[in-house]
């Protein structure tokens, strides 16, 4: 792994180099998925989670479950440490969940690493690579790998903040959020969808995605979750 590899993906302009970037020394890694999350805790709410990476839509589609994530052993440990976290098979069957193994890997989650590295202001970040081979049984090869992994987690970070939260945003004095662009952003931030917000404020889903684009327009944001996180920094939420 060469070092302006790993500045290619530290100094990336936009999510789709810093995505491109991450998958594909991901690969070089023998780690065919990656998936990297920024998690920004919300005082009162629920969490909110914005990520990239090549988890296969199928899996995401199949993994929505709250009681399940609390019960992933991996998930567990990444909330104590701060070093790289290892997984297979046996981890999912020591821990009781081996059925939440078995259904990961048939879209190819048999074996991974995975790293959170915990930051201020209420913000986690979580890096995970996977692939269907077991590691290397040198163990040398493995404590190289971790030290890798580890590498691309921290620089990764870097532009996970940056890009998907616009560190340090510079507030246009005349750009301002109308009552019904906050209740609708406020609303997205505890997890309603457009439909939801609709029947609660009483106005019609087309609306409220055209208060969506225009939130998105004057916040700079390419999602809503991105237009949360943006107006959280901003002090506006």
């Amino acid at each position: 792994m060469r070092h302006q590899d790993l500045l290619d993906i530290g100094q990336a302009s936009d999510l789709r180099s810093f995505e491109s970037g991450l998958v594909r020394l991901a690969g070089e890694l023998d780690f065919p998925l990656v998936s990297a999350v920024l998690i920004v805790e919300q005082p009162g709410h629920d969490p909110l989670a914005v990520s990239v990476g090549n988890t296969p839509q199928d899996y995401l589609a199949s993994f929505n479950s709250a009681p399940d994530a609390q019960r992933d052993p991996v998930l567990q440990q990444l909330k104590k440490l701060g070093r790289p976290v290892i997984y297979d098979q046996s981890t999912y069957v020591r821990e009781r969940a081996a059925d939440l193994w078995e259904h990961q890997a048939h879209f190819g989650y048999r074996t991974g690493v995975a790293v959170a590295l915990h930051l201020p202001n209420h913000r986690h970040f979580v890096m995970g690579v996977d692939r269907r081979d077991a590691l290397p049984n040198d163990d040398r090869e493995v404590t190289r790998l971790m030290a890798d992994l580890q590498l691309v987690a921290v620089h990764a970070q870097d532009a996970a903040v940056r890009l998907l939260t616009r560190e340090q945003p510079q507030l246009d004095e005349t750009m301002t959020l109308t009552p019904r662009e906050l209740e609708v952003l406020k609303l997205t931030m505890d997890g309603l969808t457009a439909a939801a917000i609709s029947d609660r404020l009483a106005i019609s889903t087309p609306t409220v995605n055209f208060h969506m684009r225009n939130l998105r327009e004057k916040l700079g944001a390419s999602s809503k979750h991105q237009a949360v996180l943006r107006a959280l920094s901003l002090g506006l939420l």
